[in-house]
């Protein structure tokens, strides 16, 4: 750090920098997928990822921009569409950060019950706290724009013209950040201070499934245009005004005196909307730091049930009943594993609402093609592995020995009811909504056979992702630090789509023919039915465990040799 710096941050209060200090390493409440639960690690592979998209773009945008022929209007275009696209992945990242740090800006019992006692003011702990949260979200603004801001500076005014542009493109990238953003926190702060805390923090977590699946969906069926001139046109006739993206694009270039007449009703609207937007947010959490902070220890985070007769659908036996509900209410509970299996949920929820939006684009019954295969596959593997990552999660490791006394069964069963749980729980809604979908496709004779394979694929897919699982879903501790964002990114990427392409060009060419489709079948049969014979035996001598521990390593100096260290050896 720069002598100049750190004489700058020595000049903070000493409580406000310990508070950033532990509040930044709070903001993301996803421990599990940090390495060794170490969140700059998790922040850093999130950098990476990020900055490698951007550089892959920006290659992208330079090398025909390189060409001798162009024109100035195809630079333009260029340069528009590259503005527009990463004005729009800027929004969705700053939304999907808004809503993986959920909460984490405004004040929860543990702040009130610690910092309460001790003479920290209020705003001392909302200042630490968005300064934190402008840390994460200035890292992912840094690392997607920074090589983009470069080019696209470079390509739209040259060497002469890059500072202005430079510093307008950033100025339009960080309001449509901080518009996201503070709408998120808008949003959360107004519901807190007009509903009672026991309905907010019912509603809290609908409404952050539905902000994950808003934000994704909103991305995928964002209208593309071309040109300068295609964009003018959709705004003269209104059809951009309910797509914030274009409204900052207007921002952009309205700073750098290229925006067509027709745009300026768009950049008003960015410059009105960053403005609302601000004072919404700032004055909720004013009011929440001095009204809500009493209701957040006098209220119970959880509620009793009410009482009345109940009724529920029966999933099997009464042991994987059990199980299947003990998971179904884990996960409605605890905060984070939603956020992690609505990160899944809504990439497969936005998958839908694209393929869905083509099938009533369309207006007719299409045939079934790869664009419709390919997109319930990926739907069906985001599903189960999201649902998967997360049984290791524990809500409360006090609970445990309820489940540890109360296992009167042999382990078997207790793993059968996993698979059950993971079937019923992600496997089957995906099935559903894919069933739904294949209404717009003919002939009906294919999309049962897709279906069936679908069903087949699911099951494959829940027995490889619990081969060596001895454990019961949320009730076993873990250790975090297991999984790579960047590695999972690249595998899915890299790995599994080119897979499930494949193999949907496959599928499509054997239902359309009965002798290859029945030996399709039968692979895939085969496959699903060694898979869970070998889980199946492996559970007989299996043994339930709670508890996950570091394997324990014995670390020698290496200074014995001969017979001494044959010895030791043995």
């Amino acid at each position: 750090m720069p002598s100049f710096v750190r004489g700058l941050v020595e000049r903070l209060p000493l409580q406000f920098r310990v508070l950033y200090r532990q509040f930044l390493l709070r903001v993301v409440d996803l421990e599990a997928l940090s390495v060794h639960a170490d969140i700059p690690a998790l922040l850093g592979q999130f950098a990476g990822v990020l900055i490698l998209i951007s550089v892959f773009r920006a290659v992208g945008l330079l090398v025909p921009t390189g060409r001798p022929r162009i024109t100035p209007a195809e630079i333009m275009t260029m340069a528009w569409s590259a503005e527009h696209s990463f004005l729009s992945m800027t929004m969705l990242v700053a939304g999907l950060m808004a809503v993986v740090s959920w909460d984490n800006i405004f004040p929860d019992r543990r702040d009130v019950m610690i910092l309460g006692t001790l003479p920290v003011r209020p705003r001392t702990i909302l200042l630490a706290k968005s300064a934190a949260c402008g840390a994460v979200l200035s890292i992912g603004l840094l690392s997607l724009n920074l090589a983009m801001s470069v080019t696209v500076s470079l390509v739209a005014g040259g060497i002469p013209g890059f500072p202005r542009n430079f510093s307008v493109y950033w100025l339009a990238t960080i309001g449509a950040a901080v518009f996201v953003y503070g709408a998120v926190l808008a949003v959360q702060g107004w519901t807190a201070l007009l509903l009672p805390r026991k309905w907010f923090l019912r509603i809290s977590a609908v409404l952050q499934l539905a902000a994950f699946a808003f934000f994704l969906a909103g991305f995928f069926l964002e209208p593309g245009m071309g040109t300068p001139a295609a964009i003018a046109a959709a705004a003269s006739r209104g059809l951009l005004n309910r797509w914030p993206s274009f409204w900052f694009l207007a921002m952009l270039n309205q700073a750098t005196g290229h925006l067509p007449a027709a745009l300026d009703p768009l950049a008003r609207r960015a410059w009105i909307g960053l403005g609302v937007v601000l004072c919404a947010a700032g004055v909720s959490l004013l009011l929440c730091y001095l009204r809500t902070m009493k209701k957040t220890v006098e209220e119970p985070d959880l509620l009793p049930g009410g009482r009345g007769w109940k009724w529920s659908l029966p999933l099997g036996n009464p042991l994987r009943s059990a199980i299947v509900r003990f998971s179904f209410r884990s996960l409605a509970r605890s905060r984070q594993h939603r956020v992690v299996y609505a990160f899944f949920l809504s990439l497969a929820f936005a998958i839908a609402v694209s393929t869905l939006k083509d099938i009533l684009a369309s207006g007719a019954r299409r045939p079934l093609t790869t664009d419709f295969l390919m997109p319930t596959l990926v739907m069906m593997c985001l599903a189960v592995v999201g649902l998967r990552s997360i049984f290791s999660l524990p809500v409360s490791l006090n609970a445990n020995w309820v489940l540890q006394v109360t296992q009167l069964h042999a382990p078997d069963r207790y793993i059968a009811a996993t698979r059950r749980a993971l079937l019923v729980m992600a496997a089957l809604p995906v099935w559903v909504v894919a069933a739904l979908l294949s209404l717009g496709f003919r002939p009906w004779p294919q999309v049962a056979a897709h279906l069936v394979v679908l069903a087949l694929v699911a099951s494959i897919l829940a027995d490889l992702s619990l081969i060596g699982v001895s454990k019961i879903p949320f009730a076993c501790s873990y250790l975090p630090g297991k999984s790579n964002i960047q590695y999972m990114f690249w595998a899915f990427a890299v790995v599994f789509l080119p897979i499930a392409m494949e193999f949907s060009n496959y599928e499509i060419r054997a239902i359309r023919h009965p002798g290859s489709f029945a030996v399709m079948l039968a692979i895939l049969a085969a496959i699903a039915l060694s898979i869970s014979t070998f889980n199946r035996r492996h559970s007989r001598s299996a043994v339930l465990y709670y508890e996950e521990l570091e394997p324990e390593v014995i670390t020698t100096l290496g200074l014995a040799s001969g017979p001494i260290r044959a010895k030791i050896e043995m």
